[in-house]
């Protein structure tokens, strides 16, 4: 039902799924392989009416509050959001944790719930194709590269690369 479906309807339907379910963090990563957007968690958030704390290389949570580290090229901010909240990490945000042998085998065998659109609330047009508020005109395949230019360096290749980035005006 969701095939085509773009970032805003995708928000939607997570958001439905996790008001169903009930939530005190959701915590998601930081892009995707699809749109590549890395607006998912801000519009889940937005959806929810819950704050949103965003690109976090550390978190925390304590008391009714979640914490943060968000590294910048040039500072590093401390951040934090009252619980409930919607929160995305980087690929710097731990080590990953591979479950043992003895949960994989309990995991089998607990119940899968799964939800359709009229479980949760939404119109089959909001979603899909039909209903994303993107699309793509066209595509093309990338032109292949073209050879480069090969500098033998004779005593001068700092002046021929000089020269090179001076002409396509890097320098």
């Amino acid at each position: 039902d969701v095939h085509g479906s773009d970032v805003m309807a995708t928000s939607l339907v997570l958001a439905k799924a996790v008001e169903k379910t009930g939530f005190d963090l959701v915590v998601c990563g930081m892009a995707s392989t699809d749109g590549t957007m890395a607006v998912l968690p801000a519009l889940l958030a937005e959806r929810l009416g819950v704050p949103q704390v965003t690109l976090l290389s550390e978190v925390a949570v304590s008391g009714g509050t979640v914490s943060g580290r968000r590294d910048g090229d040039t500072a590093t901010e401390l951040v934090e959001a009252s619980l409930p909240a919607v929160v995305s990490v980087t690929d710097q945000s731990g080590e990953a944790r591979y479950p043992s042998f003895k949960g994989i085998m309990a995991a089998k065998k607990k119940p899968v719930e799964e939800l359709d659109l009229d479980d949760l609330g939404v119109d089959a047009e909001q979603v899909g194709l039909a209903g994303a508020w993107t699309a793509v005109d066209s595509a093309a395949a990338r032109p292949a590269r073209t050879a480069g230019t090969i500098v033998k360096d004779e005593g001068d290749g700092g002046t021929q690369l000089a020269a090179f980035l001076a002409e396509a005006k890097f320098i």
